[in-house]
């Protein structure tokens, strides 16, 4: 990750952890303790798994605890609640790789999210089996990376593309419509940390015509869902979803149109979240605190 300027950076800590009476009051009192100004706090409790997740988010600025002594200074409630605990500062960018294919609609919207400031990240290469978009990377700025992949290839090509995110520190990859099933060598380099997109009409409209399929059967609705990418194809865990209204008065080409549209911003938003940290993953579900 790399650093951003900020005028009041804050610190985010995620918490998930057997449920038990006192935790809120001593995530609270440890920060009220060190002079802690909370600006956001979410909760909820998993009742069917009796676990509890929170998300809490406190000024820097003021704080009595250094940053960087933070994690040794909340050993003792890690250790009193079993706490699973991850630690993040707002003005630290997340380093995301893009990996695409052919489809553009949603590569040329991340980007323009990227630059207007919306998606505050990184975004330190492209990666691609095809080098179809790689007119759009170089516009951008951003080195592009072919990696054509064959049967024969994939394991080779995955290895190398791995060691390529490593070197550059990649915390994120985003696949905007990038066209190829990751190896569960991909998918375990970076558990939880690989988002995808795709039409919500699988498993009933499978294949490369999904719209034309959902088309013919007269559906009133067309979806799209963000999820984090497992071993297990389209079934990892979802982080956002949306729906738009067709009609038997759209045609093929505006079910894409309106597919796309909600492509984008589904991803956007679940992209968002990430970077925001307001995603907590257990059990194949998301604890989203949107």
């Amino acid at each position: 990750m790399s650093a951003l300027s900020s005028d009041s950076p804050s610190a985010i800590l995620s918490i998930s952890c057997p449920d038990q009476p006192g935790i809120v009051a001593a995530v609270s009192d440890f920060l009220f303790q060190n002079n802690g100004n909370i600006v956001d706090v979410d909760q909820h409790v998993d009742k069917e798994f009796g676990v509890f997740f929170m998300r809490v988010e406190w000024e820097i600025g003021g704080f009595a605890v250094p940053r960087d002594e933070i994690a040794s200074a909340i050993a003792s409630l890690v250790e009193r609640f079993s706490m699973n605990w991850s630690l993040y500062f707002s003005d630290v960018k997340v380093r995301v790789a893009l990996f695409v294919t052919k489809d553009n609609h949603c590569f040329y919207d991340l980007l323009s999210r990227h630059e207007s400031g919306e998606l505050a990240m990184d975004i330190p290469l492209i990666v691609s089996n095809r080098e179809d978009l790689k007119p759009v990377a170089e516009r951008f700025g951003i080195p592009f990376h072919h990696f054509p992949i064959t049967k024969e290839s994939k394991a080779s090509q995955e290895a190398a593309e791995i060691s390529l995110l490593n070197e550059h520190d990649i915390d994120l990859v985003i696949l905007a419509r990038y066209m190829q099933i990751l190896s569960p060598q991909m998918t375990g380099a970076f558990p939880n940390r690989i988002i995808n997109i795709h039409h919500s009409f699988l498993p009933a409209f499978p294949g490369a015509r999904p719209y034309h399929s959902a088309h013919k059967r007269g559906v009133k609705l067309v979806g799209a869902t963000s999820h984090y990418v497992t071993e297990d194809l389209d079934e990892g865990p979802i982080i956002a979803q949306g729906v738009t209204p067709v009609s038997h008065k759209d045609t093929v080409h505006d079910f894409v149109r309106k597919g796309r549209a909600l492509e984008q911003s589904v991803l956007s938003r679940a992209v968002w979240l990430h970077l925001n940290r307001r995603t907590l993953v257990h059990e194949n579900r998301t604890v989203v605190f949107g």
